[in-house]
Formats: C-alpha cells, structure tokens, sequence
C-alpha cells in the first residue's frame, strides 16, 4: 500500500481552497432582494437652515456608524454637505455639523464648469468624496475623487484622484461598501460608479459599479458592471417607447449592498412613459417645464443585480455590459416625481438592515424616505438572470 505524505504547507493550501469553495458555494446561494422585501417604514424631514440650506439638495447620501447619522449635500448651487441626525419615523432631523464646504475649496479642481457632488462614503472613521462635472462636453475629465476627515470643520482634503482608466463619467457618483463576505470575490471592499450624465456617451448607458479602495484610491476600479456608447445592452439611448429600465430621463444616483444577499441594488428615477425629446407640452409631460428628454411619468426606481454576476466580470469570466437585472421595479410611497434629478442619494446601514433615500423636492427640503431589507423571509435563492424583468 502506498502513503502519501503531504507537507503541512500543502495541507493548509489545501484547506484554504476547500475555504474558499465552501465560501463562494454559500455567496451563490445567498438570497436575493425582490420588491416585496424592501418594505416602506416612512420617512422623515430636514430642518430649516439659513441661506438656502437643503433647498433643491438631499443628494450624497452616506452613512455614519459612529454615530448613526448622514451626511448629505444641501442645495444644488452651494454643494456644501452636512452632517445630520437620524431621527424616529415622522420627525425631524437635527444638524449635527452644518453645511460646509467638505472640499476646502477644491470642488473645481476636476475640472471647468459647473461640478457637483456626485456621492459620499464613510471608510474606516474618514470620509471620502466624489465629484462629476456637470456637462463635460469632451469627455475630458479624469479626476473624481477625494478623501478628508469625517469632521467637517477640519482643514486638510487629499485628491482629487483619478481612480481607473476609463474616463470620470463612469465612476464619479455614487458609493457604497461590499459586505465583508463578498470583499474578496469583488476584489476590494467599497463600490463607485455613475450614470446618466450630460454627455451621455462619457457615462454608462444604465447602472454602472466598480470596485475600489478608499484608502488607495489611485487606478484601483476594476469594472464590476457598466455599459458604454458600443454596448447599450439595457436600450438605446432616445429609442421611441417605453423603456423605463432605461431612456434619456433615467437618473441613477445611489447604490447599496445588504448584507446576508447577492443582491446590488441601484436607485433612481426613471420615466415609465414614452420617450420624448421637445417641449414638455409638446411631449405630453405636465411635470416638465423646459425642452429637453421626457418620458412622463417619472417614478423612484429600483434596478436589481445579482452580486455573483458581478463577481463573475471582476475575475474576467463575463464582460461588464453582458450582465442584466435580475428585476427592476417601482418603489412603493415614492409617489410622482419630475423629470430634473428627482431623486436624491441613498445610504444603507447594516446593522438595521435600513435604507434611507432621499426623495427631492424643487421647492423645499428633501425628504428622506426610510425601507427596511426584509430578507427572512419571501426572498428566493439566485437563478442565473436570463433577461431583464420588470416587475
């Protein structure tokens, strides 16, 4: 009879990739989030400020452990973000850092233009930020994104940093964490991505997310999901019809990632009518008021990927735009929206299992409308999505 010895390096080898089997069998089998387990809990206001204050704002939604709190950016001309408390159902937040300037004067630095705050995330006690100019006309912008304390009367910003190859379109808004379990097959533990922008052919043509490191942020995205000008999987842009997973009015301005699923959720507004470039009379759209895209009427939306499908583009096994949602729906309370960024960030706290997404107003404070990821019970195990459903 033969024995086979083995060292004790190979026997760990070994163990560690049966770990690792073990591991992504349990990722694979994780449940998905469906419409019926973000359940609406209700919602709550911001506080009357000086100047304009949260006017027209409610955008960079991001959540703060330490101290159970957002940080949001207020209006649209100041982009100047604050930090405020989370209060019960039906109440009002207070400020507990006021509007400030969280760039020290940098907000320009990507590029000519008007810049906006495109998301914020809070990493390991430090606040990081990105930024997107507003109509990048040439496609030129390669810088996005910064890092400063989470304290936001204190002096001293690095970046802003270009973060991937492609250009800053596609990474320059949104963020959010990977859970711990899915870190390793993702290859980093935080996501960025954008959409939807002015000009349209510098972004992605529907949701796009990328894997990154906040604490070394320099060409650290690798592509998770996104679909560019040759690959408009999801729908061409302008295409006569309803396609309200996407068309020119969709705006996609957060992401999250529960815990204990395979779910990535993007949100947004999308117009669930037919597409329409002209007068908002003209295109029949009673919420618009100037020329331009309209799909009237416009609703909160939800646009749901399979974690697994990403995780199979990060190790190279799919392309980035041959992956599609799994569902997409229309979130319940969200009510009518108008067509012009309707729809503010989103922020998502583990421990909770709470979600807490920003609902604009054009002319008072955002809303901050607050669901709850039920995944007890009702939430199937993953197929591979074949097409995209709308549910």
């Amino acid at each position: 009879m033969m024995v086979h010895k083995f060292s004790a390096t190979v026997v760990a080898v070994l163990i560690a990739l049966l770990g690792v089997g073990l591991e992504a069998h349990a990722q694979a089998s994780a449940p998905r989030v469906l419409s019926s387990n973000l359940k609406y809990l209700g919602n709550f206001k911001l506080p009357v400020v000086g100047g304009n204050g949260f006017n027209y704002g409610g955008t960079a939604l991001a959540f703060n452990p330490a101290r159970n709190s957002l940080y949001i950016v207020g209006h649209t001309y100041d982009q100047m973000t604050a930090e405020i408390s989370i209060p019960a159902l039906g109440g009002t937040a207070t400020v507990l850092q006021p509007l400030r300037d969280s760039l020290g004067g940098k907000l320009s630095s990507v590029g000519a233009g008007e810049v906006i705050i495109g998301g914020n995330l809070v990493y390991k006690n430090r606040l990081y930020v990105s930024t997107f100019t507003y109509y990048d006309a040439t496609g030129s912008q390669t810088l996005s994104h910064y890092s400063r304390s989470v304290d936001l009367a204190t002096a001293g910003v690095t970046g802003p940093y270009r973060i991937g190859s492609m250009g800053a379109g596609f990474y320059s808004g949104y963020m959010t964490l990977i859970p711990a379990e899915w870190q390793s097959r993702f290859g980093g533990p935080a996501i960025t991505g954008n959409c939807c922008l002015s000009i349209i052919s510098r972004t992605s043509y529907g949701p796009a997310a990328f894997t990154f490191n906040p604490e070394t942020q320099a060409q650290s995205a690798q592509p998770l999901v996104y679909y560019d000008s040759a690959h408009t999987t999801l729908g061409a842009y302008g295409a006569s019809g309803a396609h309200p997973v996407f068309n020119g009015s969709t705006r996609i301005t957060g992401i999250f990632f529960p815990q204990g699923t395979s779910s990535v959720l993007f949100f947004g507004s999308t117009g669930v009518g037919n597409y329409c470039y002209g007068e908002a009379a003209a295109c029949g759209d009673p919420a618009g008021y100037s020329k331009g895209e309209h799909a009237y009427p416009y609703r909160g939306y939800i646009w749901a990927y399979d974690a697994n499908d990403l995780a199979a583009v990060r190790s190279g096994t799919k392309q980035p735009w041959s992956v599609t949602p799994y569902a997409t729906w229309e979130l319940p309370a969200f009510g009518d929206l108008g067509p012009d960024f309707t729809t503010g960030g989103a922020a998502y706290d583990p421990s909770t299992q709470r979600v807490y997404l920003s609902k604009k107003s054009g002319d008072g404070s955002p809303t901050i409308m607050v669901y709850e990821v039920d995944n007890a019970a009702n939430v199937v195990t993953p197929n591979p999505p074949a097409s995209v459903q709308v549910q």
